[in-house]
Order: structure tokens, then C-alpha cells, then sequence
């Protein structure tokens, strides 16, 4: 299988000083394509000078990590892509390991492990549980010790890309981050395709070093997150008892969360609704592919 490894670029330069060579060096054989995001710091012409071999998307408008993936993945021609953000970098003998899953023609993305830098700390992760619990979709890190995971890192997994380009890749209403690859991952799980977890392909993230810690402050970070989390539930549930525990128990947690001093629930809440009428479109379009339902995809652990 032919493997095209995409790297999202959004003024990242100086991670990709760091992390590139050693992309290189681990994916030999494989077509790297950088998207780049309409950086402003000479990410692009450091690419030309240093990486001739590398095939740079030059961006004209700056949207955010979905529409940027998606536009790296446009150009891939690899039977397989591997997502790999900017601050990620592989160890040794990662690809071998994550690809083989592929023979299984159900199997849609397969994750790493990955050994990610936090606050002087090693935390591995990169699998995936999730439950639905009064009409949330609660998900965190699970333990390394199986294959099954709910979502693949869309900073760190691999894709097939037949699969990827049926489901119309990343939804961009998530722009400018978080809760994409959740979805995406979803969205393959109802279409009954395989997302799967693989612990000797490792990566390490150097999560500090990453353009969200440091073009955005905790309270934007978490506002984007409560707003993805009503556009992931509002689009991709169909199941009816589901529905109405989500719209029972909204007021209550919005209630709580005010109550906890936590305002930025509502703001997340209240940016969700203009989106509305364009995230009923995205449902509509993406609902022909579902053949389960999210009962069937109730609880991964």
C-alpha cells in the first residue's frame, strides 16, 4: 500500500525545525505533503529551501485544522494517509506496525500511541472511550491494553483514503479546532467501518510546543470546545431517546455550569445556534451513510 503522510502547517516553522528530518527519516518511501494554512513566518519558503522533496499546499485563505487537512489530503495520492501535526514527531519503525491493520478492508484509520510532553510529564495516550450519558457524548483517554478505540487522533493516525473521501473528510464546521477527528471518527463507526488503536506505532507530541497553547487562551480553548461539542451532537444523532435526554438535560447543565462559574458553557451554547440551519444541511448529506445506530455505538472502554 502506497502511504501519503500529511502535516498541517499554521506558522509552525519552528516546530517543523525540530520534528521534519525525523519524518523523514521514519517514513522513507513515503510522499509527505505539508499544508500550509497561510502561515506569516516563512514557514513556506523554509519548506522550498530545506525540503525540495516535500510537496507544499501554499493556502490562500487561513480557515483552520479541518479545511487545512482537508486540503492536504485533496493532493495525497497514497492508499493510505497518515495525519502528523506539527509538534509530532515518530520514534523508530512507527509505520510498519500502523499500516498492516489496512489488509482488513473494514478497517478505516488505525491510531499511535503517543507519548505526549505535558507540564514536564509523560502521559501516554491515544486511544479513545466514549459513552453517551443524558444526551452527551462523554469521551477521555482510555488504557493502551486493547485494539478498539472510539475516535483516531487527527494529529497522529492513519486514514484510508477511499473511506476519507466518501465521507467527505473533515468537517469543517469544527474550524478552527477540536472535535473533528471525534466526529470523523463517528461518522466512519455509523457507516460500520473499523477505527482502531495500535500500541507499537509511537509518536511522541510535544504538546506544549503546539499552536493552540500558544495562539489562544484557556478560555477561547474551552469556549471552542463547548461549541464543537453541541455541533457534534446536533449533527450526528439520530436516535430519538437520545434527542430528547439531550434537549431534557441542556438547561439543567447550562443551569449548573452558570451556577459553578463557568460561562463559557453558555457562550459555547450560544455560538452553536447561528450555525444551526448549515449544521442540519452537513446532518442531512452524511446521514446516507449511517447503517448503525448511535445506541449501537452507546459505550467503548
Amino acid at each position: 500500500m502506497r502511504v501519503s503522510i500529511v502535516i498541517p502547517n499554521w506558522n509552525g516553522v519552528y516546530l517543523m525545525e525540530k520534528h521534519l528530518r525525523n519524518v523523514q527519516r521514519d517514513c522513507p518511501g513515503a510522499e509527505i505533503i505539508v499544508s500550509d494554512d497561510m502561515s506569516t513566518d516563512g514557514s513556506v519558503g523554509y519548506l522550498k529551501k530545506n525540503f525540495p522533496k516535500i510537496i507544499v499546499i501554499e493556502r490562500r485563505k487561513h480557515e483552520g485544522f479541518a479545511a487545512n487537512v482537508n486540503a492536504g489530503v485533496a493532493h495525497a495520492t497514497g492508499d493510505i494517509v497518515i495525519l502528523l501535526n506539527t509538534d509530532v514527531e515518530p520514534e523508530r519503525n512507527f509505520l510498519g506496525p500502523l499500516v498492516s491493520h489496512f489488509v482488513d478492508p473494514d478497517v478505516f484509520a488505525v491510531g499511535c500511541l503517543e507519548k505526549s510532553e505535558e507540564a514536564g510529564k509523560t502521559i501516554v495516550r491515544g486511544r479513545g472511550i466514549a459513552r453517551w450519558e443524558k444526551g452527551y457524548y462523554i469521551h477521555s483517554r482510555g488504557e493502551v491494553d486493547r485494539v478498539n478505540t472510539a475516535w483516531v487522533s487527527g494529529g497522529s493516525g492513519a486514514f484510508r483514503r477511499s473511506m476519507w473521501n466518501q465521507l467527505g473528510g473533515m468537517d469543517t464546521l469544527y474550524n478552527p479546532f477540536y472535535w473533528e477527528d471525534i466526529d470523523l471518527s463517528y461518522r466512519a463507526r455509523k457507516a460500520g467501518w473499523k477505527t482502531l488503536f495500535e500500541s507499537k506505532s509511537v509518536v511522541r507530541h510535544y504538546h506544549e510546543e503546539g499552536k493552540i497553547k500558544r495562539e489562544f487562551t484557556p478560555a477561547d480553548v474551552k469556549r471552542i470546545a463547548y461549541r464543537n461539542q453541541f455541533i457534534f451532537i446536533w449533527k450526528n444523532v439520530t436516535d430519538m431517546n437520545i434527542l430528547l435526554a439531550h434537549a431534557f438535560w441542556t438547561p439543567f447543565r447550562l443551569l449548573q455550569a452558570l451556577l459553578q462559574g463557568d460561562g463559557l458553557m453558555l457562550e459555547g451554547y450560544l455560538s452553536a445556534l447561528p450555525a444551526y440551519p448549515v449544521i442540519l444541511r452537513h446532518r442531512n448529506i452524511q446521514r446516507k451513510f449511517s447503517k448503525l445506530s448511535d445506541s449501537h455505538l452507546m459505550v467503548l472502554q
